[in-house]
């Protein structure tokens, strides 16, 4: 799961980084971005609490607050 939460963090990155340097975006796709990056966030802190041997349950129940709002599941899915 460690591997999977920090894959997901650098897709995000990545695509954001590449989102900036394109032509100017839409009020709706900025939207997008922001929120993907959120989410990136929560996943990269989800990995630091399991990192540092805290139990699956606290570190996914942070990860779902932090979500919350912005993506759906257990695992916090963007909702599109």
């Amino acid at each position: 799961m460690h591997k999977w939460l920090i894959s997901i963090a650098m897709l995000a990155l990545t695509s954001a980084a590449w989102a900036a340097s394109t032509a100017p975006l839409n009020p709706e796709t900025q939207d997008d971005i922001s929120k993907h990056q959120r989410i990136s966030a929560a996943h990269a802190e989800a990995a630091k609490c399991l990192a540092a041997g805290k139990p699956d349950a606290e570190c996914e129940g942070a990860l779902l607050a932090a979500c919350k709002g912005i993506a759906y599941g257990k695992f916090c899915g963007m909702k599109h």
